[in-house]
């Protein structure tokens, strides 16, 4: 299992930084947001270090969202949201600040609770969606 000795998310995994964890497998770690956006933000990583999810292998995918039900599951129990928001940013770009995949679950508790997105939309013509469909399609490695 890759390990980066300069992320503090492999710091965690390794215990030489402590965390709330609230949930631990073989391959898997998920525990409790340091800055609450709301209560109960929890974030899921996978314990073998990967960047962001370009670097993700399929197998190290395939074992971190196995779990995401199950922590989905508990917050929604322990501290029943109205919704969860589950947010990956990969690149500076995007708002990654944590350079080891890690997924974040926010629990939603109404339109006050301090957190929000706001997307601008756009109609694309039906050719250019099309095209666009198409393009990704072809570059999908299967």
């Amino acid at each position: 299992m890759s390990h980066d000795s300069n992320c503090i998310f492999c710091k965690i995994v390794e215990g030489v930084i402590p965390s709330y964890k609230v949930y631990e497998d073989e391959n898997v770690l998920a525990f409790l947001d340091i800055s609450q956006v709301t209560k109960g933000h929890t974030l899921i990583i996978p314990k073998e270090h990967s960047k962001d999810v370009f670097e993700l292998s399929e197998e190290t995918a395939a074992k971190l969202f196995s779990a995401v039900p199950k922590i989905a599951s508990s917050i929604k129990q322990t501290f029943n949201p109205i919704g969860l928001n589950l947010l990956n940013n990969n690149g500076e770009a995007a708002g990654q600040s944590v350079f080891h995949f890690h997924m974040h679950f926010i629990p939603r508790y109404g339109s006050g609770d301090g957190f929000g997105a706001v997307w601008k939309t756009q109609e694309l013509p039906v050719e250019e969606m099309a095209e666009i469909a198409q393009t990704i399609k072809e570059n999908v490695k299967n």
